[in-house]
Formats: C-alpha cells, structure tokens, sequence
C-alpha cells in the first residue's frame, strides 16, 4: 500500500525525543526517507536505526554552518529534499522580572534563530526538488500571552508569524508553510518544567496534571501532533497555505 510520504525525503530537527521524535516515526511510517536531526547524536542515531531509510545527524541549529551542513548532507545522501520540520525548541520557566536576557536569549536563539536558520538553508534545496513543505511547530502560546513561558511564547508568536511570511513569499514557487500549534503533550519538555508551573501557581505536586485536565481534557499526545504533522507534509493539504492549526483539546477554546 503506496504511503502519503512515498519518495519524498524529510528533515525532522529536534528528531530525537518527544514530538519531533512522533514526527519522524509517523513519516516513516508513511515513505518517507527521514533524517533525525537532534543535537544529541546519541538519541538521534537510536531513532533513525527504529526505521527505514533514516538518516542520523547531530545539529546544533543555533549554528548556522551546522545548519547548512545539515541541508548539504541531505541532499548528498538522499538526492533531494521535500519536508521540513525545524521542531527543535527548549524552554524556560520564570516570570518576566526574574527571566534574564541570558535566558531569554538562549530561548529565542533555539526555538527562533534556529527556525529561521533551518528553513533559510532548506529553501534552495526544496525548490531544487520543484517545491516542498515546511510544517513548524508552533504552540497555543502562539495565540495569547502566557504567564510563566514569556520566552517562548514570543518565539513561537514569531515562529507562526515567519511560517505565513513563508507562504506569502513562496506559495507561487510551490512552497507550502503550515504551523502546528499544540497545547500540554505529554513530552519529556513539559513534564520537566511542571515542578516550576506548580510553585508558581501554588498547586500542590502533582495539581498541574489536574489544571492541564481541567483545560484541554487531557495531555495531548505526540503521535497526535504527528498525525497533524503528516497532513500539512501530504498531497492531503496541498489548498493548505499559510495555516495555523490548533492541537489543544480545546484549552484555547475554554478561555474565550
């Protein structure tokens, strides 16, 4: 049964855990030749070794040469390019008067710069190939200032704003840029800064699973977000251009 990624080939960064870690499995699942891209070589080379066809590389994003080699490598290795998902973020968590610049600049350095280094370099490459999508990985913070995650949520709020730059640009090269936008899912990245969200709402161990219960249900799932992920990458998205889609069971909702 032909896949809805069959001879396309797929940069994931951040490919090594959590959601991008869903995506390249889901891609995979699909056709694709992927290369799991992470700046842990050890968890990027035991994703890519779970599936067919995969390529490990360590990146730092932050690093545009990296990047570039990142794009090179692909090419070489595979003879196009076709997706792109440059998923690899960080985050920190602390109110606006006890973040430091240091801090805010590490987030925006990973989750910003890196977005934009990744997609900057991979362009050429898509069009070479006769276009592609990009598919990034925004949030729900995108949509609303959001206590505790300044940082990161003006970087995805940028993130989101570069993918319609993106599309507005591109679309008559036949270039397609969709955002994701996702609530809590259940990755190691959330669950690490729980402990902060706690303290700073004053809820007792293990209330922020109850507060994330309260808004969207539930924990999303990282193979939902993928699932997402393979659509905005498909021909089953191919009138979806500059599109921002919401991944929260309805948290985003509830505020209204």
């Amino acid at each position: 049964m032909a896949g809805l990624l069959d001879n396309r080939v797929a940069i994931v960064t951040g490919a090594g855990a959590g959601i991008g870690e869903a995506i390249a499995r889901a891609y995979a699942d699909e056709g694709a030749r992927v290369v799991v891209a992470d700046i842990n070589a050890d968890t990027a080379a035991s994703v890519a070794a779970s599936l067919d066809e995969a390529l490990p590389i360590a990146v730092d994003v932050t690093d545009e040469q990296q990047v570039k080699d990142l794009v090179t490598r692909t090419v070489t290795e595979f003879g196009g390019l076709h997706v792109v998902v440059p998923n690899a973020g960080i985050a920190t968590t602390a109110p606006l008067v006890e973040t430091s610049f240091a801090d805010w600049r590490k987030v925006m350095s990973v989750n910003l710069d890196g977005v934009f280094l990744t997609i900057r370099h991979a362009l050429p490459a898509l069009l070479d190939s006769g276009g592609g999508s990009i598919v990034t990985v925004c949030s729900i913070t995108a949509t609303t200032g959001s206590a505790l995650v300044g940082s990161y949520a003006a970087a995805k709020a940028a993130v989101r704003s570069l993918t319609e730059t993106v599309s507005a640009e591109l679309r008559f090269q036949n270039i397609r840029a969709n955002a994701l936008l996702p609530g809590f899912i259940d990755t190691d990245l959330v669950k690490s800064h729980q402990a902060s969200f706690e303290n700073a709402l004053g809820l007792q161990a293990g209330g922020f699973d109850d507060f994330v219960a309260s808004k969207q249900t539930r924990y999303g799932r990282p193979e939902e977000v993928a699932a997402a992920a393979v659509f905005f990458a498909s021909d089953l998205s191919a009138w979806c251009n500059g599109s921002s889609l919401i991944l929260d069971g309805g948290f985003r909702a509830s505020l209204l």
